[in-house]
């Protein structure tokens, strides 16, 4: 099961997935809400913390969830504070119940990384791709537009048509045809 902790918070935080199952997990910790009790009122423990990426509103909260859990944060780069150890492009790591490809995805920032489970039909897309067409900022130190295209191209070549759900960085999840959402993202990110 998958629950964003970070659904009604009227606070400037990412969303926070917690993935619970065989290797309860939270991808991303947010920013600026109390995250470790949002955790605590759905499992007791969880294994680890997987992040899309270091920008501070995804990882402000992540010494208290390391602290509070006793865990390990895994990312891209681990000469970055506070990510322990590193997730190679498509390397496989397991969320709850399910083997996810990491897919390394840079043009918002250099260590991001997108989550892919066939088996699940679930993506978690950070800050790539939100719905509507939407996608990341390129404003930003590290950010580039035309990386930012290759990586939503690589992440749409790599997913199937019949993807379930796609859970993004900010906004709501998209449950109905997020593979046409992505696709909506590649187009208007060449348009801009």
């Amino acid at each position: 099961m998958i629950t964003n902790l970070a659904q009604g918070v009227q606070a400037f935080t990412s969303n926070v997935f917690l993935v619970d199952g065989d290797r309860p997990v939270v991808v991303d910790t947010g920013a600026n809400f109390d995250v470790v009790e949002a955790i605590r009122s759905h499992v007791d423990a969880i294994d680890a913390v997987i992040l899309t990426h270091t920008h501070r509103d995804h990882v402000g909260n992540l010494t208290a969830v390391k602290d509070a859990y006793g865990v390990d944060a895994w990312g891209y780069d681990t000469a970055i504070d506070g990510v322990d150890h590193a997730i190679a492009d498509e390397e496989t790591v397991q969320l709850g119940d399910h083997e996810y490809v990491a897919l390394h995805t840079p043009g918002h920032k250099n260590d991001h990384l997108c989550f892919y489970s066939e088996e699940a039909g679930v993506l978690f897309a950070g800050d790539l791709v939100f719905q509507n067409g939407s996608f990341g900022r390129t404003d930003l130190e590290e950010g580039d537009r035309e990386t930012l295209i290759e990586s939503i191209d690589r992440v749409k070549e790599r997913i199937d048509p019949d993807l379930e759900a796609m859970h993004t960085g900010h906004g709501p999840s998209v449950t109905r045809e997020p593979y046409d959402h992505v696709e909506l993202s590649a187009q208007m990110a060449r348009q801009m």
